[in-house]
């Protein structure tokens, strides 16, 4: 395993802000870990990044405990914090030299490697400007490739898009994808859609602990949400008789003719509101089935309940 998480546990004070979580991550996947803020996403990778140490329970990268082996770890991992720290009055490839620098390449090595990810991250044109001229899009490119200058086997990437305009979250996510062929990646996100795009699997925390392990289709696919449905008439119909549907869990009159109807998880009673509403002879104008959307399913499942 590229990343091994056994009970982990960070504690301040007496508040767990990471509550004895464990999971995996295979060489070659692309991990998205969500929850909400304060969930302990990021207290969980910077420890898996040797910047905060464990309470209890351990935090292994390619087979290195991170507290026994900081600094062999720090070689194979690159870490994007979520406020992506730069050296705005450098030039780009003075501080990618600076970067190379720090993990021993030197020389035409180093020179190789800066063209490489120049190359890897959309820098060419930009390559040669101070860090501070930067849009903030750019400036994002150059933290990743200050993350990849040592070729590490690991990517850890806190909140990689946040802030950047619709154009820029696009460029970043193409990038990332590309990477991921070859890395293992870990990130965090809010946007579901990066998600989609982007992960083989999702690990949600929430509170401290994981609330959902699962591939990304098998989330969707297996969740246990109940779906809803609303369903039009040109006018009033019974309640009574929809709340009779097998399957049928409750029915809300939301306007005139206009029913939100909730299912039971798995059942599809749109037929039965049809060859109902024929039976009746009520104008049946249209039937919507919500999706079981990511956004969905993380509500439910990280939704603060007292």
């Amino acid at each position: 395993m590229s990343i091994a998480v056994q009970n982990l546990i960070k504690t301040y004070g007496t508040q767990n802000a990471v509550d004895d979580i464990s999971f995996e991550v295979k060489k070659g996947e692309v991990l998205g870990f969500l929850g909400p803020n304060g969930a302990g996403k990021s207290t969980t990778m910077k420890i898996a990044t040797c910047y905060l140490p464990p309470t209890s329970g351990s935090v292994q990268i390619c087979g290195l405990d991170v507290q026994e082996n900081a600094l062999e770890v720090r070689r194979k991992v690159g870490y994007l914090p979520e406020h992506n720290p730069l050296y705005l009055d450098m030039f780009v490839r003075e501080y990618l030299e600076f970067s190379g620098s720090i993990y021993g390449i030197s020389g035409k090595t180093l020179n190789q490697r800066i063209g490489e990810v120049v190359e890897q991250t959309g820098l060419s044109i930009e390559q040669n400007k101070k860090i501070g001229a930067l849009s903030k899009g750019y400036r994002q490119r150059v933290g990743l490739a200050q993350v990849l200058i040592h070729n590490p086997e690991v990517l850890i990437l806190d909140e990689p898009t946040t802030g950047l305009d619709p154009n820029q979250i696009v460029e970043i996510r193409q990038l990332i994808k590309n990477i991921g062929k070859e890395k293992t990646v870990i990130f965090s996100t809010h946007i579901m859609q990066e998600v989609q795009a982007l992960c083989d699997r999702v690990v949600i925390i929430n509170r401290g602990k994981i609330v959902a392990d699962s591939p990304v289709s098998s989330l969707q696919n297996n969740s246990q949400g109940k779906a809803i449905i609303t369903a039009e008439f040109d006018a009033d119909v019974d309640t009574k008789l929809l709340q009779s549907i097998a399957g049928v869990v409750s029915v809300k009159h939301l306007k005139t003719g206009v029913y939100q109807i909730t299912e039971q998880a798995g059942a599809d009673v749109r037929g039965s509101v049809f060859k109902l509403a024929t039976a009746q002879n009520w104008t049946l104008l249209g039937l919507k089935q919500e999706e079981n959307s990511l956004e969905k399913i993380f509500h439910d499942l990280t939704v603060q309940k007292d």
